[in-house]
């Protein structure tokens, strides 16, 4: 018997210095969607990830976007940080070590620190639909292209650095339990489902303002 879950699988929150997300709006648009689960993945820290997880009840994968020196990659389940500017096999290895799950995220999109040539047979998944990425259609055919090549599991999320973009892109997965190591173990064995559609345009647009009115306000600050 197994569990349903529902989890965008990349989100940033505030504790990542280009994201609006704060704990609080994290958990009110996860839960407005439809979200049973959330990993927080912010850049290089996994600070912000363990602080919520302790103060909520809502179900959330701790995990980090490492810059490894080919691109970005998502860790998820891990107990310690792991260090940036490693390859991307180094950085797969690491992870492994730590318990984690490797992700190759946003491989194929422009504007971002892809790994292209460098997604391989060693990752355990890869985000085969980023809801941010851009040109979106493109990097999901290319992504899917990918996961068909090494054999990887396929996985969704957002990408998100601003409340209402939560849920845009998300991942089934049916674990054994309501866990984060089930969860782990899942989609590893290819126990999950990518599901999603490009972030509208308006909520990007929204996300532009919304930062400038903070930057202006801390100027003046």
């Amino acid at each position: 018997m197994t569990i349903k879950i529902t989890a965008d699988l990349h989100v940033h929150t505030t504790y990542s210095k280009d994201s609006m997300i704060t704990p609080k709006e994290l958990l009110y648009y996860a839960k407005k969607r439809g979200l049973n689960a959330c990993a927080v993945t912010d850049h290089n820290t996994l600070e912000g990830a363990y602080k919520i997880a302790k103060k909520t009840d809502f179900l959330i994968i701790p995990g980090m976007e490492i810059s490894s020196a080919d691109g970005h990659i998502v860790a998820l389940n891990i107990k310690e940080p792991i260090p940036r500017d490693l390859g991307t096999v180094e950085t797969i290895e690491r992870i492994h070590k730590a318990g984690g799950v490797a992700i190759a995220c946003h491989p194929y999109v422009y504007f971002k620190g892809c790994l292209r040539e460098n997604v391989c047979s060693e990752f355990d998944a890869i985000e085969v639909i980023n809801a941010r990425a851009f040109p979106f259609k493109l990097s999901v055919k290319k992504a899917q292209e990918a996961a068909e090549c090494y054999k990887l599991s396929r996985v969704a999320g957002t990408d998100a650095h601003y409340g209402p973009q939560i849920g845009y892109g998300y991942t089934e997965i049916e674990a054994k339990s309501a866990t984060v190591d089930a969860i782990a173990d899942a989609i590893v064995a290819g126990h999950c489902s990518p599901h999603g559609q490009s972030v509208p345009i308006f909520l990007n647009i929204e996300q532009q303002i919304a930062r400038m009115k903070r930057m202006v306000k801390i100027s003046v600050t």
